[in-house]
């Protein structure tokens, strides 16, 4: 025999949470590398300034030097040519004077090569700079769309998968409650109606023999008692077919049918239900007016069931919307707590959904609740 798994919804919350976090670790470890690389990328830039600088310097030292030592020459080929016009101190001081600017010439071209390369260095190295603080913003701008991907549209697949698990528990306490109101209703049909005219059946037989055996008057007055047992097996049976759908709500209408229907619920619990309606009362389709009555039905029930409430407010408003409040002095819950076999609210919402309209609930322990729905009117709808 094999047994199915059952998939955890939470788990696609732990997966994301890990997923995220990793990869805004990778985002801040990329900025980090793209915040190095532009500090490095201004200090070079800054060197490259004096170095130009210095390059421009060291070429200006450099011309200088290249005329005093192409005139140093000629002086000292002049004393060359000339060997017996020049004392020794000018021989030997023409020498020294080429010799220095000689070496002094070839330092300074030394230099301004070194310089000159610094700054080729310089130079390729921030354009590998900024090419990798392009990249770093490119892929920091791409990873926080990522981010805001896996933590907006992939969470609602969590949220997808959450809202599909709950309606499949929901439709399968649906298949549940059917059975059990199935039962219910077969169960009162036969202690019910189907007790009664069993009566009645044997009643009338037993009328045939009274009358044959005692005369009219006696026949007549069982029959005024199987009169009153066939009007009580029709009110059973009009019950019945009223806590499945009031047979007013066709007739009367939304907010008469609401009236009659906390009214007799007011009276069985002991309950100060009151009913308000506001706006330009009117007819609604026959499905929008079933499913605000369920909805109205559903929230008093609850406040009755589990509230623990001595007051309960129901109004109902017509304008371009159908709004409707239901508030209750009761105990309250929290609504981040969720319940096993707690259905009534997701069947709510369901409805609200089928209808386009908007469900909030209001309350907390103690506080008390307040469910108020919105349900869109078409313009036909809102001012006829």
């Amino acid at each position: 025999m094999t047994t199915t798994k059952t998939f955890d919804p939470t788990s696609i919350d732990t997966i994301l949470d890990k997923t995220i976090a990793t990869v805004t670790e990778s985002k801040e470890q990329i900025f980090e590398i793209g915040e190095q690389s532009r500090q490095e990328f201004e200090q070079l830039t800054s060197e490259l300034k004096e170095i130009k600088e210095q390059v421009l310097k060291v070429i200006q030292q450099g011309d200088v030097l290249e005329t005093k030592s192409r005139l140093s020459r000629a002086k000292l080929a002049e004393v060359s040519k000339h060997f017996e016009r020049y004392g020794e101190q000018e021989i030997k001081q023409a020498y020294e004077t080429a010799s220095e600017y000689q070496v002094q010439l070839i330092s300074t071209r030394q230099k301004e090569a070194a310089l000159r390369q610094r700054r080729d260095d310089i130079e390729r190295r921030l354009l590998n700079l900024k090419e990798t603080i392009e990249r770093a913003e490119r892929l920091v701008s791409q990873i926080s769309v990522v981010l805001n991907y896996l933590d907006a549209d992939l969470r609602k697949v969590g949220e997808m998968v959450k809202d599909a698990q709950a309606k499949q528990d929901f439709g399968l306490q649906i298949i549940e409650a059917q059975e059990e109101e199935r039962g219910r209703v077969s169960r009162e049909i036969h202690d019910g109606p189907a007790q009664m005219l069993a009566n009645v059946l044997l009643r009338s037989e037993l009328i045939e023999k009274i009358y044959m055996q005692k005369g009219v008057e006696e026949a007549r007055s069982e029959l005024k008692d199987l009169r009153h047992m066939v009007k009580e097996a029709l009110t059973e049976v009009r019950r019945i077919i009223y806590d499945l759908r009031p047979m007013a709500l066709d007739d009367l209408g939304l907010v008469p049918t609401l009236e009659k229907y906390l009214r007799n619920l007011s009276e069985s619990t002991g309950i100060n239900i009151q009913l308000r309606s506001f706006g330009n009362e009117r007819r609604l389709p026959s499905k929008m007016e079933v499913a605000t009555y369920r909805l109205i039905q559903e929230s008093v029930q609850n406040a009755c069931k589990h509230a623990k409430a001595d007051e309960i407010q129901v109004k109902v408003e017509f304008q371009q919307n159908l709004s409707i409040l239901v508030r209750d002095n009761g105990i309250g819950f929290d609504p981040d707590e969720k319940k096993e076999q707690s259905f009534g609210l997701i069947g709510m919402k369901e409805r609200v959904d089928l209808l386009e309209g908007t469900l909030k609930i209001d309350t907390n322990p103690g506080k008390g609740t307040l469910i108020f729905i919105q349900i869109p009117l078409t313009e036909q709808e809102a001012w006829t």
